[in-house]
């Protein structure tokens, strides 16, 4: 268990920097009166915050690597989450950029 939430540390960190970057990008354009939405992700993409920026929805996810880190059984359904979130992340930032 330790290799997959060293792996999925791995990918948070990933996700953080992108995150960092997207949020300045959105900043800019939201100065430049565009990127006019209420959220990044609807209710169906599990998360259960909803926020305009990156940064919150990968805290979200980081919270519950380390619930999973905690655990001395794996949570499969808190593992199947983590990592569906995570893809998410992945391909939204992607197509972001």
């Amino acid at each position: 268990m330790n290799s997959v939430i060293s792996e999925l540390n791995n990918n948070l960190k990933v996700l953080y920097r992108q995150a960092i970057d997207a949020d300045g990008k959105l900043d800019a354009l939201q100065q430049q009166g565009k990127g006019k939405f209420s959220t990044l992700f609807n209710k169906e993409s599990g998360f259960a915050i909803e926020a305009k920026r990156f940064k919150p929805y990968v805290l979200e996810v980081a919270s519950e690597v380390e619930a999973l880190s905690n655990q001395e059984s794996v949570d499969q359904t808190l593992l199947k989450s983590v990592v569906v979130k995570m893809q998410h992340l992945h391909q939204l930032l992607a197509s972001f950029k």
